[in-house]
């Protein structure tokens, strides 16, 4: 067939060709491309046809079939992703049914992991950035079904997408470095001066809490233990809140189901007791309860406690919970619930408690400055130390925290590197303490401040001294030949002086020895193997210091006046410094003037009558133990009387005082200097 005869055939099957002698001067037709773009059986006739295509559409269309080839969809002159292309071929009941799925997996989800409905929450922002996705998708999907609405359904797309703008947008609003935010930041814990002799009652040694968490983790294992039929079943929680209970500081936890077997064993019956840790006395319990705990962290369903708290009260975000008894010993969960102040997820604080009884499910719901009195633990503590080191970066604003840094404070951290706080008893309150030291350096404090976890009341006390972890360094390397290792720090008043108190412990966690350290002179320790020991060696070590005034001395009972007739005395010289030993008739003490301070005994002699005042002795101290004396006439020690011309510090253990020399030392046993 030659050319002509087939630009005929294309004439009569309705294509539009040049004719007559014109064609003769076109360019050679490419008759292959041309019939090629004619579908098969869609060939117009003459009368009703649609006119070719031209060239540019051709090549349109080839475009386009190359990129379906590659599984780059077009749609309306967009690319559409291959899934979304093949989402809209399927059925309308197909489609219905996947909705119906995505919703009860939705619920599920929902109820199994109970997020809070409150668009402050981080959890459910990613629930609601997740639908918008699928709701980007459904809409893209309905567009492509939907060539007539195509246009309207490909704009309400935009409408999820603002959505999770809109979460970046407050996440950015909740920045310091936006106006006004630094303010916000520092004044979310407002905190004030105080005075620690006049805030702090002065501690009572029978009442001080000598272990730690660790120390009250293996008691109650201990105490476990001892009943056989809980240790197959039931494990504690390491939970192990620190509370006041009747007076007295504890530590409680509860008991919790071994496995998922043991659950489905004893759900009926519940968990029968919890365990209690005296601090003082260091006794664990496991108490039995009349009426079983039903809701606890180790139930999976309806009475885990958090799932059963969260569904109850849907809006409520929650912060970390804690365990405690009220004072008839009833178990209960304390719920604070959070408050964002600054953009959408900044600026925590705590506005309401919900208690939950942990026998019966009861609740409770109280605004914060309703909380009952039992309650021990409103504000938890990693948030307390989060709030107060915004206050201590930013109070003098955002540039200030980056640049100069002038006044920027931060709490200080434990040996561990994490965050470093304890716990302190007073009244019916439970205070949260933690040193505070300037961001430019980390080995000493520039005070400290107690915080009632209660009512979130802060109060900061300018008390310039040691970091948490030198005392402990300092009061470990005071017993470095026992290896034992400090407890992080409880601050104590102690005869109206800040004191670190500790306990050292062995390998095995047990509790042997306590150490007191003031917390302007961590240099000088007083430790001894009770806490009635070490607090007298303590008292000692302060008076002979000097830094107990004398009415200070003698209202602690750590000084006394001393009569009687010399009947003997020594001259030597320690270190440089000279003392005279005294000892007096019907006296086997031995009396430690330390000159220049004690100028005046160089005018007395064997015969003569004095009066003096000194350390109280030790209870369970030999007799004839060394004592310094503090003030004799109108002198007194000097305040820095217990460090030598070479800065050496000096140390009191088991009773034996300031100053003691080589030499008289060994009159007294169990006597050390250093």
């Amino acid at each position: 067939m030659n050319h002509d005869e087939i630009l005929e055939m294309l004439r009569r099957s309705g294509v539009e060709v040049p004719g007559g002698s014109e064609h003769s001067a076109e360019e050679p037709i490419d008759v292959e491309v041309e019939v090629e773009d004619i579908p098969a059986g869609e060939s117009k006739s003459s009368t009703g046809g649609e006119a070719p295509k031209s060239a540019r559409e051709r090549k349109k269309a080839a475009r386009a079939r190359e990129k379906f080839a590659r599984g780059e969809h077009v749609h309306k002159g967009r690319p559409v992703p291959p899934f979304m292309e093949k989402l809209a071929h399927w059925s309308r009941t197909a489609l219905i049914v996947a909705l119906i799925a995505l919703g009860i997996a939705a619920l599920v989800s929902y109820w199994w992991f109970h997020p809070a409905l409150n668009i402050h929450s981080p959890r459910v922002w990613s629930w609601i950035i997740l639908v918008a996705i699928f709701a980007v998708v459904a809409l893209k999907v309905v567009a492509l079904r939907s060539a007539r609405h195509a246009t309207l359904f490909n704009r309400l797309a935009y409408v999820p997408l603002a959505v999770i703008l809109a979460f970046f947008v407050g996440l950015i609003m909740g920045e310091p470095f936006i106006p006004g935010n630094a303010e916000r930041y520092a004044n979310v814990l407002k905190t004030t001066d105080g005075d620690f002799a006049k805030d702090i009652e002065e501690v009572d040694y029978s009442d001080v809490p000598v272990i730690d968490r660790a120390s009250a983790q293996l008691l109650g294992s201990r105490a476990m233990g001892s009943i056989p039929e809980f240790v197959s079943q039931f494990e504690i929680s390491p939970a192990y809140s620190q509370i006041n209970y009747q007076g007295r500081p504890v530590r409680v936890s509860p008991l919790t189901y071994a496995d998922l077997f043991k659950w489905l064993s004893h759900r009926g019956t519940g968990i029968p007791a919890y365990v209690l840790v005296d601090m003082v006395t260091q006794e664990a319990e496991v108490v039995r309860l009349k009426y079983p705990i039903r809701y606890s962290e180790s139930e999976p369903l309806a009475r885990n406690i958090d799932r059963y708290v969260q569904l109850k009260y849907p809006t409520y975000m929650f912060d970390q919970k804690s365990f405690e008894l009220d004072e008839k010993g009833t178990p209960w969960w304390v719920f604070p619930v959070q408050k964002r102040t600054i953009g959408l997820f900044e600026g925590t604080t705590i506005q309401r408690v919900v208690l939950v009884n942990a026998c019966t499910g009861e609740t409770e719901d109280y605004a914060i400055e309703d909380c009952p009195t039992w309650v021990d633990r409103a504000y938890p503590s990693d948030l307390i130390i989060q709030q107060y080191n915004w206050s201590g970066a930013y109070k003098g604003g955002w540039l200030n925290s980056w640049l100069g840094q002038q006044g920027v404070v931060r709490t200080t951290l434990g040996t561990d590197g994490e965050l470093g706080y304890n716990y302190l008893a007073q009244g019916d309150d439970i205070y949260l303490y933690t040193g505070v030291s300037s961001v430019t350096a980390d080995s000493s404090n520039v005070g400290f401040i107690l915080v009632n976890q209660r009512t979130g009341e802060s109060h900061y006390y300018p008390v310039a001294g040691a970091t948490e972890d030198s005392a402990q360094a300092s009061a470990e390397g005071q017993v470095q030949n026992l290896k034992y290792e400090a407890t992080y720090p409880l601050l104590l008043n102690v005869a109206g002086q800040p004191t670190y108190f500790m306990a050292l412990k062995d390998n095995a966690g047990l509790v042997k020895m306590y150490a007191m350290i003031n917390v302007e002179h961590y240099q000088s320790v007083a430790t001894g193997s009770t806490v009635a020991s070490t607090q007298e060696s303590y008292l000692q070590m302060l008076a002979t210091s000097g830094a107990l005034s004398g009415d200070e001395a003698a209202a602690s009972g750590a000084e006394v006046e001393v009569s009687g007739t010399i009947a003997s005395i020594a001259q030597a010289v320690i270190d440089g410094n000279s003392h005279f030993y005294v000892t007096l008739e019907g006296d086997s003490a031995i009396y430690d003037f330390a000159l220049p301070d004690m100028l005046e005994i160089v005018r007395h002699k064997v015969g003569d009558s004095i009066t003096f005042n000194c350390a109280k002795a030790v209870d369970g101290s030999d007799g004839a133990a060394v004592r310094s004396v503090t003030k004799f006439g109108a002198s007194r020690a000097s305040k820095n009387a217990d460090v030598d011309e070479g800065g050496n510090a000096s140390t009191v253990t088991g009773g034996a005082a300031d100053g003691d020399s080589p030499a008289a030392a060994g009159n007294a046993e169990g006597d050390t200097a250093s």
